[in-house]
């Protein structure tokens, strides 16, 4: 008989995962690594005033991470197995995926970010992403997919699936 889902694990190592990959990319930031601020990005989608997006942004960003460590945790139990390197894999994935189709998506659902065709607005002021990110820096595309395979490489090493 199959154990239940560890709902447990998933909430803790997904909410530890995705404060490191904030952690980690605000950290990039700050070193001049990138200009992307995701956190920044996501909260603006919801509220025009700079301050509070911040905020809700990082809530937003936290939930999205709880909702990937479902995802994560799903191909654990597949494998019946979890593991840093697995944990990883699925990061690069996952990180890839966030470059080369989530970010240039964003323009197209985001009520303040211009768009590669056309230039800002009064209300079209963020920058879009760009191939890979790389209007935010070109160093951008490395700190996303470091933070993401360290997001994983956290799920795979301490998520338990069974």
């Amino acid at each position: 008989m199959k154990r239940p889902i560890d709902r447990g694990g998933i909430a803790l190592w997904g909410f530890v995962g995705t404060v490191v990959l904030t952690g980690l990319m605000a950290g990039s930031q700050a070193l001049g690594l990138t200009r992307m601020n995701i956190p920044f990005m996501l909260g603006t989608m919801l509220t025009p005033d700079r301050d509070r997006a911040k905020v809700v942004g990082f809530g937003v960003h936290l939930l999205n991470g709880w909702l990937f460590a479902l995802l994560y945790a799903a191909a654990f139990r597949s494998w019946r197995r979890a593991t840093w390197w697995l944990g990883a894999a699925i990061g690069l994935v996952h990180g890839l995926f966030v470059l080369v189709a989530a970010l240039p998506l964003l323009p197209g659902l985001h009520p303040r970010m211009a768009s590669e065709q056309q230039g800002p607005t009064p209300t079209r002021q963020l920058e879009p992403p760009g191939f890979l990110a790389r209007n935010y820096g070109r160093r951008t595309p490395l700190s996303v997919l470091l933070a993401h395979l360290l997001y994983g490489a956290i799920l795979g090493a301490f998520y338990r699936p069974e």
